[in-house]
């Protein structure tokens, strides 16, 4: 792995970025109007349904959003050729998943300020927690979408297959990551399928910060979903095609 040719590769990417507005737009303005609409929907309900909600949705918003970007940015690559032209050169499967990993972490944490900003800051989300915390859980709930969106690009032919992804490993760790029903409440089985998703850990992250100041657990929720990032990205590298065959 060469850290010269990872810079190259995310700076590519990143130029790639900066001149598709929509995609741009979908990356860093989607997730402050999802949460915005969060906000107005519990308007009438009361302040405190909002607080309990919207710091798992701070969680829950940038994973998707990079997952879906990412997986159906990569495909895209593939397809046309450009992927093979890279991995040609000098360029190793490492060297190319960290380049785009750093490249869509540098918009997650942009992408993190804005969404907490808004929901903190303009809002009035109740945050007991360090502020500054909850975009470092967020930056690392969007770095994990993007490895997992990077992991199973691999296996999709096609964008729709990829987005076809989603329903099998995003939406399970929605419905169990405990914002629907408290992950102690579940059944026995289900409770363990939820302690082996990464998501669950960034949502227990995100309400520790709403509702207590101590950072222990936060650190080792943390810890977690940054190893399930690694893990994925590593497996990525092991799996990457130059083509789709």
């Amino acid at each position: 792995m060469s850290a010269r040719i990872t810079l190259a590769v995310a700076g590519r990417v990143l130029l790639q970025l900066r001149r598709d507005h929509r995609t741009l737009a979908m990356l860093l303005v989607l997730p402050c109007l999802l949460v915005a609409l969060l906000a107005w929907m519990y308007a009438d309900v009361g302040g405190e349904t909002f607080d309990r909600v919207g710091p798992s949705l701070l969680a829950i918003f940038p994973f998707v959003v990079m997952f879906l970007v990412t997986s159906v940015t990569t495909l895209r690559e593939r397809s046309s050729g450009t992927l093979e032209r890279l991995l040609a050169m000098p360029t190793g499967r490492l060297d190319l998943l960290v380049g785009y990993a750093l490249a869509f972490g540098l918009v997650a944490a942009v992408q993190a300020a804005l969404a907490v900003g808004v929901g903190v800051g303009l809002l009035d989300l109740d945050v007991v927690g360090a502020v500054w915390l909850l975009g470092v859980v967020a930056i690392a709930d969007a770095v994990l979408g993007t490895a997992l969106g990077l992991l199973v690009s691999a296996f999709a032919r096609t964008e729709f297959q990829a987005v076809q992804f989603m329903p099998a490993l995003v939406v399970p760790q929605i419905l169990l990551c405990g914002l629907f029903v408290p992950r102690d409440l579940l059944p026995r089985a289900l409770g363990v399928v939820s302690d082996l998703l990464p998501l669950s850990y960034a949502t227990d992250a995100m309400l520790h910060l709403s509702r207590s100041a101590t950072t222990g657990e936060v650190w080792r929720d943390l810890a977690v979903v940054t190893g399930f990032a690694l893990a994925g990205l590593a497996l990525g590298a092991a799996t990457l095609r130059r083509r789709t065959a």
